[in-house]
């Protein structure tokens, strides 16, 4: 904007905080801890995010107790059974690009529902959801000599689907939901998944030593279960959750005062002295929001 009109004196809000060590430390550090703790949306999408990633990074624990331990296979092709996880995230793209063309379509309707963020994004997780419960108990109720190892392959295609769905919908929705902080939104899943991604593995082993293959799985499926009601309450909820949310009100208040600033763009002062003036006080605004 600043390019097209010329005018040097235009500037987005984040050009005008304040840098330093003292914002890193009090703000931008302390930023995802907050959001953990007070964001009901954060949290949760947290909790659902990590238990799929952990789940994820455990299979490369359970899959060789289950098909080299029951059905004989060397650790290469042992290997090869990820694939159908890989066959499952690749038909999810295409299942997101679907989406998106609906979406796409509804919003050159001007359709009402795409003005709301949970229905723009949160469908496809109540729909991945779902698959990845069930391709947990296919695993582990079909994981037995008497069955072909190709059936608890299988089970891998909608495991994939399931993962990468929940992944894309939450991370847009918390996206969608919190613009401006979204990237602090963001950084406190990805610390959370990437711990849980790293202890819970541990685990494998004697779980599945103790449980067995069929209820170490089924256990892990019982746990998605209850996560997956997550997008549906999100759904039914989720703008009442961000209508008490303090980011999101402060959010709301940082689009209005934005709003104000473009309608006065067509009167700016033709002094450098009021230009500046103007800059100071929307710097003094932004500082006294952040």
């Amino acid at each position: 904007m600043r390019k097209e009109s010329g005018n040097p004196h235009i500037f987005a809000p984040i050009e005008l905080e304040k840098k330093g060590a003292r914002q890193m430390i009090t703000i931008t550090l302390t930023r995802p801890v907050r959001m953990i703790l007070f964001e009901a949306i954060v949290l949760f999408t947290c909790m659902y995010v990590s238990i799929a990633y952990a789940i994820f990074y455990l299979f490369f624990e359970a899959y060789p107790l289950i098909f080299q331990g029951i059905y004989g296979f060397n650790t290469g092709t042992g290997g090869l059974a990820f694939l159908a996880i890989g066959v499952g995230a690749f038909l999810s793209v295409g299942i997101f690009m679907y989406w998106d063309s609906i979406l796409v379509r509804a919003k050159r309707r001007n359709a009402p529902w795409t003005l709301v963020e949970e229905y723009r994004r949160l469908p496809l997780a109540c729909l991945g959801g779902p698959l990845y419960v069930i391709s947990l108990f296919w695993l582990g109720w079909t994981s037995n000599v008497d069955i072909h190892w190709m059936v608890p392959i299988l089970s891998g295609i909608p495991f994939g689907i399931g993962f990468m769905l929940i992944f894309m919908a939450l991370l847009n929705y918390v996206t969608d939901a919190y613009e401006i902080f979204a990237a602090s939104a963001l950084a406190a899943t990805s610390a959370c998944r990437s711990i849980f991604g790293a202890v819970l593995p541990i685990a494998a082993r004697p779980m599945y030593s103790n449980l067995g293959i069929a209820w170490a799985s089924s256990l892990l499926a019982f746990l998605s279960l209850g996560m997956c009601i997550i997008p549906f309450a999100f759904i039914r909820y989720g703008d009442r959750i961000r209508a008490n949310s303090k980011f999101c009100q402060e959010l709301r208040q940082k689009k209005r005062q934005y709003e104000e600033e473009r309608d006065k763009e067509e009167s700016v002062p033709s002094s450098p002295e009021q230009k500046t003036s103007l800059v100071e006080t929307s710097e003094t605004r932004l500082k006294e929001d952040v």
